[in-house]
């Protein structure tokens, strides 16, 4: 039996003290609903109303019941409601990713603009990872939305729209080349590269060296680090130079620099660049991830300079076949 269903009907009729007004107000018939009464007090073993030709009244137990069916009324909406917000997102656990290369103001921007889209019945677990432990996390389904960097392996996963943050040069300030204007690739020759691991997001790392390459600059090493002080120790130290957007190592480093040993200068033509977009499993577009992908979209745009590489379309109608870059 339906019990919440049968409670609907006994407080209406309570409520009503008739049956036509009672399935009037239920949207049904007025025979199904006697007989869903009948059964009721069959199930609860005591009789609920007294009937005559003329009005309907509660008997003393029906009475006494009624609060009670009120209350598991409420709860029972209470239930169903929780329910819809889980279903949809807007309460439990989010568990996201963000990328190493994003500055300190970034992160700062996304979380405020996520706490600020009526996220508060949820929790969020962020995590620092790179594109590729992201990837390893959705095949797990372990992670439920994290921003990506492009070119990578997107298959089974949905996309937001991809943003572009433009690489330049970071250089020791000292060198020939680490003049007021811009620098072309190919006047780097000589000069070790430092990289973040090839193995956080192979296909970008393979990207960039084939486009310096083509540009005229083939290192004669490449080193790999990727927290902001460990590169510049090494600019500093081995006069290597290393990529890297204005927002991270830009100029507002260069001017917190008391030595300024330093110095980040724009790649003429702006050959380099990173491409991020926010990424979930195929079916996981829910309102959560929604939230957190209009937040890290705003936050790159606002604070990172982040422009859009593809024309703009709503978030849940871009397929991930898209952006094999």
């Amino acid at each position: 039996m339906d019990l919440v269903r049968h409670l609907e009907c006994f407080v209406a009729v309570a409520e009503e003290s008739h049956f036509g007004r009672a399935a009037a107000r239920l949207g049904m018939a007025q025979p199904p609903l006697s007989q869903r009464i009948q059964r009721l007090e069959r199930h609860l073993g005591v009789r609920l109303f007294e009937r005559t030709s003329r009005q309907v009244a509660l008997t003393e137990p029906g009475a006494l019941l009624l609060a009670e069916a009120r209350e598991v009324l409420a709860r029972s909406e209470a239930f169903m409601a929780t329910a819809r917000r889980v279903r949809d997102g807007e309460t439990g656990l989010l568990r996201a990713a963000l990328p190493p290369d994003l500055s300190g103001e970034t992160v700062a921007a996304l979380l405020a603009g996520f706490t600020g889209a009526g996220t508060s019945g949820l929790e969020l677990e962020l995590h620092e990872l790179s594109t590729a432990q992201q990837l390893e996390r959705f095949a797990a389904h372990e992670l439920d939305v994290g921003l990506i960097h492009h070119p990578c392996d997107v298959s089974g996963l949905e996309l937001g729209p991809v943003l572009r943050r433009e690489l330049g040069v970071l250089l020791p300030r000292g060198a020939a080349t680490a003049g007021p204007d811009e620098v072309p690739l190919a006047s780097l020759t000589g000069r070790d590269l430092i990289l973040f691991p090839r193995a956080g997001a192979p296909a970008v790392y393979d990207d960039l060296l084939t486009t310096c390459a083509r540009n005229g600059y083939t290192p004669p090493a490449v080193r790999h680090a990727q927290g902001a002080s460990f590169v510049r120790g090494l600019v500093l130290s081995t006069e290597a130079v290393a990529f890297s957007p204005r927002d991270t190592h830009g100029q507002a480093k260069e001017d917190a620099d008391p030595e300024g040993g330093v110095v980040w200068r724009p790649l003429t033509g702006a050959p380099l660049a990173l491409r991020h977009s926010v990424a979930w499993p195929v079916g996981r577009g829910d309102a959560a991830v929604s939230a957190f992908a209009e937040a890290a979209t705003h936050a790159l745009r606002s604070t990172a300079g982040a422009t859009s590489d593809l024309p703009s379309r709503p978030l849940h109608l871009r397929p991930a076949s898209e952006y094999w870059l």
